[in-house]
């Protein structure tokens, strides 16, 4: 799952490949419905489909670097993320986001056992491997490995806590801040924060490593 070739990575099938899922189906027999009920028209569906698709990382990277400069902000973000992102201009979506933050003794990941639950709003689109089912079932049973195979080495004595987001309850990682970014400002700290950061695969590198 790294970048590493030499690590085989998960085989994510096209969608053309397979039969639709149960829910891909009850997805595209609601997306119909609606339209055919008058309730949406097509062209209000697709733009709502092309602004989820346009989400990047950057709305939670500037969340992150805001939590990393104000205590304030980062125990509204603890308790509620859509509120605290909201702050900062940004729709985090109406599903709720709860924010898991890594400290020296515990170090948090993010899967989804049963698809591809994920804070898309937030974060963005989620990269093939999260949907892999490897990723999604070693995660749980294996975490150090899968972190390894990502080149993060969790020490034996930080817990790690696997946190399963649903459909009802999403997660992200407010990683630790890095060493030596004490002199940066809040944008250049942002320029720090990836989306595996936030899934919690990898850790944010101090400025220029």
């Amino acid at each position: 799952m790294a970048h590493d070739h030499s690590h085989p990575h998960p085989h994510q099938p096209d969608l053309e490949e397979t039969p639709l899922t149960h829910y891909q189906a009850m997805t595209e027999a609601v997306g119909q419905l609606l339209i055919e009920k008058g309730i949406i028209t097509g062209e209000e569906l697709r733009a709502t489909l092309e602004s989820i698709d346009s989400k990047s990382p950057a709305g939670g990277a500037r969340v992150v670097a805001r939590a990393w400069v104000d205590p304030d902000f980062k125990a509204r973000l603890l308790v509620d993320v859509n509120k605290a992102a909201e702050e900062l201009g940004i729709d985090a979506g109406i599903i709720p986001i709860r924010a898991v933050e890594n400290t020296a003794g515990v170090h948090n990941v993010i899967v989804c056992t049963l698809c591809s639950c994920y804070p898309r709003n937030l974060i963005g689109l989620p990269p093939d491997w999260y949907k892999a089912r490897s990723y999604r079932s070693r995660a749980v049973r294996e975490p150090r490995a899968v972190l390894a195979e990502f080149g993060t080495a969790i020490p034996d004595d930080v817990e790690l806590r696997v946190h399963d987001s649903t459909a009802d309850l999403r997660y992200m990682v407010l990683p630790a801040r890095p060493a030596g970014s004490e002199g940066l400002d809040e944008a250049a700290l942002a320029e720090l924060v990836t989306r595996d950061c936030m899934i919690g695969v990898t850790l944010p590198k101090s400025p220029g490593a």
